[in-house]
């Protein structure tokens, strides 16, 4: 049974920015220089520090998008000069940092580790950089695992083989949208209603990151909700009803870090109280892997049963939050958490943010959320008795990680919550049959709106249910007044009729159309 009491000591974080290719920063340097800033943070003597450092025996790093590593956190190790009892590399995913900081929290209070490190870091904005000037790898940079012969994007990795890629829809700029057309329609929201409500939420999370020195883009005036809503040649539409603004900015070179230990080893160590931040508990939990296999498109059973059970596991309420950040790669995740916990959406009483989201802060590749944590241990620092929660959430909806902190110990006295609580797949809800080839009359249950860097609408994207049987289907738009429709941004396609059969000319995959159907 845990004994030990788990505490932050220290969090650090380093950001480079400049995008001169001779200042490129490897993830693994930026790392270590937010590993010994966070070190420096516990406010030890030089002698203590050092000791601290020669005690770390657990190290969680957070998978790089940027330079595939052999064993990232074997170097981060090697050149700390630790000795390790505990070593991981996360899969890819927005949970991750969240994920691993609970798991490191559990280790500490199972008296399984004495110190832990929890990081991650990105250079994607000087790989880019570099790769522009035809300066791959760059020099000094640490020998890559595989061949680098281009930068990582989310928008262009390979969408697999399976339903969703024969349509040509996978990545997540094109399923966020998905939730959140399903959302505004849910909420019988017209769209320039939404866009509005879209806008505003980004806009005051764009004012958050113009006063944090870590934001990517700190020193420049935030972007309002105008520029922000308005789809022009610098803001284009990316998937409808996201322009770009909307969508996470991944081009940055950040790195950060956070100490944990016992509040037996932090008192032999001489950490000062002050510095001491409570892990109170977590849970996360995830939805099919298969976006066509979710219950809907205008809620996230992930996300609510991680909320709930966060909160449950540290003994807390949500009214007894004081501060939140929600993970922001597209308006829909702090919306969908918003109105689970029935939070105002904009204008809020409390933050829901504390770095300024994924588009202003920056996306930091899988790494956003190790930042929300290390604010919110600056934040709770300031604030005697205070608590608060961080949502992670990863792939497309599909991931989702909660912990709660506090500047005070758990209210009950009881050890730190080492059980899951929730089950590593939720598939207790209801999800309507997939009918792969389909044909006949239905209707648009949620869609998206692929656009070309022209600003023209490329490609429709629907998933429809057959009114025959109900079944699911995906499809994309089968001629051009089809398009048009959906991409529209005036009259609601959810709900409207049409018909879907199979594409004659692409094995697997089915058209829709708005009508009839006679078209096909």
């Amino acid at each position: 049974m845990p004994h030990e009491i788990p505490v932050v000591i220290g969090v650090g974080d380093y950001i480079n920015r400049s995008l001169k290719t001779e200042d490129a920063i490897e993830p693994l340097e930026l790392i270590l220089r937010a590993i010994r800033n966070a070190i420096a943070d516990t406010s030890l003597s030089p002698a203590m520090a050092e000791e601290l450092q020669d005690r770390i025996d657990s190290i969680d790093v957070v998978a790089s998008w940027t330079w595939p590593y052999d064993d990232l956190p074997g170097l981060v190790a090697a050149a700390l000069g630790t000795k390790l009892q505990h070593k991981a590399y996360s899969a890819h995913g927005g949970n991750q940092p969240v994920k691993m900081f609970d798991c490191a929290a559990r280790r500490i209070a199972l008296g399984e580790s004495r110190v832990a490190v929890v990081t991650g870091g990105e250079a994607l904005a000087s790989l880019v950089a570099c790769a522009a000037a035809k300066k791959l790898p760059p020099p000094g940079w640490t020998k890559p695992a595989k061949r680098v012969e281009s930068v990582f994007s989310p928008t262009t990795r390979d969408l697999g083989d399976n339903l969703g890629a024969v349509h040509s829809i996978g990545a997540p700029i094109h399923l966020y949208p998905l939730y959140e057309n399903g959302f505004r329609a849910s909420r019988k929201q017209s769209i320039e209603e939404n866009n509005a409500e879209s806008a505003q939420l980004y806009a005051e999370f764009a004012k958050v990151a113009e006063k944090n020195p870590m934001a990517w883009n700190y020193g420049r005036p935030a972007v309002t909700a105008d520029e922000i809503g308005t789809v022009s040649k610098k803001n284009r539409m990316i998937c409808f009803p996201y322009p770009l603004l909307m969508n996470a900015f991944n081009n940055v070179n950040i790195a950060g870090a956070c100490l944990l230990t016992s509040e037996t080893f932090a008192k032999e160590l001489g950490v000062p109280k002050a510095r001491w931040i409570y892990p109170l508990g977590g849970a996360g939990t995830q939805d099919s892997g298969n976006f066509w296999e979710r219950p809907n498109y205008h809620s996230s059973p992930c996300i609510s049963r991680s909320l709930d059970a966060g909160l449950q596991v540290s003994g807390l309420s949500k009214d007894q939050i004081d501060l939140f950040d929600f993970y922001s790669c597209f308006p829909i995740v702090p919306k969908l958490a918003c109105d689970h916990l029935g939070l105002p959406m904009t204008k809020p009483l409390k933050p829901i943010t504390l770095l300024g989201g994924l588009t202003s802060f920056g996306g930091a590749g899988n790494n956003y959320s190790m930042h929300a944590l290390i604010e919110m241990v600056r934040e709770l620092r300031q604030s005697e008795g205070k608590n608060g929660l961080v949502l992670a959430n990863g792939g497309w909806v599909t991931y989702q990680h909660v912990v709660c902190l506090s500047s005070a110990p758990r209210r009950d006295g009881s050890a730190y919550p080492v059980e899951d609580v929730l089950p590593e797949l939720i598939t207790d809800v209801p999800v309507p049959e997939v009918e792969v080839s389909p044909e006949g009359e239905a209707v648009v249950e949620t869609y998206t709106v692929e656009f070309g860097r022209d600003g023209k609408p490329e490609r429709g994207h629907v998933v429809g249910r057959l009114k025959s049987n109900g079944k699911r289907f995906l499809a994309n738009h089968a001629d051009g007044e089809t398009l048009a429709q959906l991409a529209s941004g005036t009259r609601e396609p959810i709900g409207r009729s049409g018909w879907v059969k199979g594409d004659s000319k692409v094995k697997g995959r089915n058209l829709f159309t708005v009508g009839s159907g006679q078209k096909l």
